[in-house]
C-alpha cells in the first residue's frame, strides 16, 4: 500500500482524521477499498464519534504508516 508523503505532515499531531482526510490524500485507494481492509484487519478499525460520524486515531494511522515502512 502506496502513501503520499506530501501529505503525512497534514496529519495533527493527535486526535481523530476522517475518511476524507485519508483517501485518496494518504492512501490512493477507494473508500470501498478502506472498509475491505477494515473488516480484513489490515487498517485500523475506526471509532465513532456520533452517530453519522466515523474517524480513525491520527496515532492508530501514523503507527500504520510506519509499519508499512513509509
Amino acid at each position: 500500500m502506496a502513501t503520499n508523503h506530501n501529505s503525512l505532515g497534514s496529519l495533527p499531531e493527535s486526535g481523530y482524521v476522517r475518511q476524507s482526510q485519508l483517501i485518496p490524500s494518504i492512501f490512493p485507494f477507494s473508500s470501498a477499498t478502506l472498509w475491505r481492509k477494515v473488516k480484513a484487519g489490515t487498517f485500523p478499525k475506526p471509532v465513532k464519534l456520533g452517530p453519522r460520524i466515523t474517524a480513525w486515531r491520527v496515532e492508530d494511522i501514523r503507527d500504520l504508516i510506519k509499519r508499512l515502512g513509509r
